[in-house]
């Protein structure tokens, strides 16, 4: 080997960095590197760089030695990498976590073909599995079936997935494992015998038809039957396609239709000849698979009873099938990502154009980061996670005291951003508490909803403390601190929510003598309120419609929207209804029924502004409106309902129906305008003697 080679350098080196390290059984570990290169380079067929990697990467992993792209070259430096950072996954539990730890191996690729290095390494290791404590055997045999077969699968490294699922077994189910060889050595002859005497008399007719094909037969792996024996719940006889048998045909061009035609023409010739099992047909050809994949698939048994599984396809069908969008691994039921996808596409093109530069290749996804905690438990966040997102991640109590952390050791702030491999330790204080700068510290949804729902119990805790501080205030002074009074505070001082206003107060950020200073101005303004009111009512006095014996406000319906008073819109009063006049600062005096939900409130808070008041004798032209509320248990009862408004002296000046689907109900809220309230009471008791409606009220 020429010593200036790019291989050869590096084995040089890795032998020289290796050259006290021994493997389990005591051999040499440059024995390990060795056979991995011989794999990469004989058996997968990658160029001189990736066999290179294979000793760099020895070399630095086990020294700390740094490779420079300097001598080796950007290629080798970026494979190194990708198969330094793998080295260190030590997954905490590979059957639960298989799919992120999949995941990060292919985060760890930037060029796809460290994946496939490591595929090599892998299998290399279960060759030697012999030589490995059993503890060690177990684990790598689990990490083997969980994480390496499958992307083996994935990549369409068929050989390298059947050699290591044989060995899986070999070691996991031993008794079974030599079962199925046995078998499957005892029946070869028979198999060749079988096969034989299957295609001869498919031969004459195919050649007869002038139909040019070939052949691929295959037997199936020992793993393959006993996950089908497992599944199916039968005995290694009972697996029909322990072989089976693929024509492809010769087909000029890309005539589909002619390809179809000679496809159908061959499963004829095979079906005549064979009785099929029709449940088992497969035509993909007719109607192919989503990915593209097209192929008839058959099952026929011979004379002497022995079952037999047939794929016809043309030679394009095929290389679609095996290269292209199609692939084998894309039609087994693997789980697919477009990512992923795109990141297994580079990989193929990598390994069927070796000499080509990688820079312009897809690269794998990057939406997620992988982090450690210190005893190697893997979270996968979002890119551009903190310290903060990685501490609620565990646990929100951990996230709300979390204070920094130690990143690879190194000590760094909660805004400080992770990165895929890193291993975080948190950092916590019982002092420490969200705030709310840290919603802009986090990116995760699930961090995010954490500090929001700590900053709101926060405030909650403080709105407490606070109401029970002004509450003790208030006593001590001696004032009172009505809602309405509240209201109007808040609203001056911008706190839209009470929760907010009494929590300023708890954190002290609002004075509570701020409140005291409210009251006292608004003593103030009352005492100017009962001089407005004293104002109107004199003025109310010298007009026709105030009666100055009994002090009593005369109400008729022709001037409501007079200046000196109006219809309260909270209860909608209507002429005849019992009612009382509320004096106010701008408005004049509001007229309000007794039944008013507000009434209570007004005349306890505020009896120096109630007027007393009485309808004029008999009604005017004037009219009133007025809104109901009706349940109905049928639709049709709208036109009931409107047909007896008509029947009286009222007007409909709205009118809804909304359908209530929990209880199967019709809701109609209806305004109406009418001159009294003895023609409501009119339209009222009809409405509830109509056959559908169920409930009428006055809103």
């Amino acid at each position: 080997m020429d010593e200036n080679n790019i291989i050869s350098r590096a084995r040089a080196l890795a032998a020289e960095a290796l050259k006290d390290q021994t493997r389990y059984d005591g051999s040499p570990f440059i024995g390990h590197p060795d056979a991995v290169a011989r794999i990469v380079a004989d058996e997968i067929g990658l160029p001189e760089e990736c066999v290179a990697a294979v000793y760099l990467h020895e070399a630095s992993r086990m020294t700390g030695l740094e490779i420079k792209a300097a001598e080796w070259g950007e290629t080798a430096c970026v494979l190194v990498d990708g198969l330094n950072k793998i080295s260190t996954i030590k997954p905490k539990d590979t059957r639960l976590e298989a799919e992120n730890y999949k995941k990060l191996i292919i985060q760890y690729s930037r060029d796809p073909r460290v994946t496939v290095l490591k595929l090599a390494d892998r299998l290399e290791v279960m060759r030697s599995l012999k030589m490995f404590p059993k503890a060690n055997r177990e684990q790598k045999i689990l990490e083997t079936l969980m994480l390496y077969i499958p992307l083996a699968h994935q990549l369409g490294l068929y050989n390298m997935k059947r050699e290591m699922e044989d060995i899986y077994l070999n070691y996991a189910e031993p008794e079974q494992y030599r079962l199925i060889t046995n078998k499957l050595r005892a029946g070869e002859k028979d198999r060749e015998k079988l096969m034989a005497e299957f295609i001869e008399p498919l031969k004459i007719k195919l050649s007869e038809a002038g139909i040019r094909y070939k052949l691929k037969i295959r037997t199936k792996a020992a793993y393959s039957i006993w996950q089908k024996m497992q599944k199916q719940k039968v005995p290694f006889e009972g697996v029909y396609d322990v072989f089976a048998i693929r024509f492809i045909i010769d087909c000029d061009g890309e005539d589909h239709k002619l390809e179809k035609d000679l496809c159908w023409q061959v499963y004829s010739f095979v079906t005549e000849e064979y009785e099929p099992d029709t449940k088992r047909l497969r035509d993909w050809v007719t109607n192919p698979k989503p990915n593209g994949y097209e192929s008839l698939h058959i099952t026929v048994k011979n004379r002497e009873g022995a079952y037999v599984e047939v794929q016809i396809r043309t030679q394009r069908m095929d290389d679609v099938a095996e290269n292209g969008f199609a692939s084998h691994w894309s039609y087994k039921g693997v789980k697919r990502q477009e990512t992923l996808d795109k990141w297994l596409t580079s990989v193929r093109y990598a390994l069927e154009h070796p000499d080509e530069n990688t820079e312009d290749l897809p690269l794998p996804p990057t939406k997620d980061i992988f982090v450690f905690t210190p005893t190697g438990e893997l979270r996968i966040l979002s890119a551009g996670a903190t310290v903060l997102d990685f501490a609620f991640s565990i646990h929100s109590n951990i996230g709300a005291h979390c204070v920094g952390a130690r990143v690879n050791g190194k000590a760094v702030s909660i805004r400080e951003k992770l990165e895929t491999g890193d291993v975080v330790e948190i950092q916590t204080s019982k002092n420490q508490h969200p705030a709310q700068d840290w919603i802009n510290w986090v990116v995760t949804s699930k961090a995010r909803a954490k500090v929001k729902q700590a900053l709101a119990a926060q405030e909650q805790s403080r709105a407490v403390d606070g109401k029970e501080l002004l509450d003790r205030r208030l006593k001590n002074w001696k004032l009172e601190f009505s809602d309405e009074m509240n209201t109007e505070l808040r609203k001056k001082l911008n706190f839209p929510s009470l929760t907010g206003f009494f929590a300023a107060i708890g954190a002290g950020t609002l004075d509570v003598n701020v409140v005291k200073d409210f009251i006292l101005g608004e003593a103030e303004r009352h005492a100017v309120s009962v001089e407005a009111a004293e104002a109107v009512q004199a003025s109310a006095k010298a007009s026709r419609h105030y009666e100055s014996k009994d002090d009593i406000l005369v109400l008729n319906a022709k001037n409501v929207k007079g200046i000196d008073y109006r219809m309260s819109k909270c209860c909608n009063p209507v002429f005849g209804d019992d009612v009382f006049g509320f004096v106010t600062r701008e408005a004049g005096i509001k007229i309000h029924r007794i039944t008013c939900p507000n009434a209570a409130r007004l005349l306890e808070l505020y009896p120096y502004r109630i007027q007393k008041v009485k309808w004029a004798e008999s009604p005017s032209s004037g009219s009133f409106q007025v809104g109901l509320k009706l349940v109905a248990d049928e639709e049709s009862a709208s036109a009931s309902i409107l047909e007896t408004v008509g029947h009286f002296k009222a007007s409909v000046r709205s009118f809804v129906v909304n359908e209530n689907r929990r209880n199967g109900t019709w809701e109609v809220n209806l305004k109406l305008s009418v001159p009294s309230n003895l023609e409501l009471d009119k339209v009222l008791s009809q409405i509830r003697n109509l056959k559908h409606v169920l409930k009428v009220s006055r809103l």
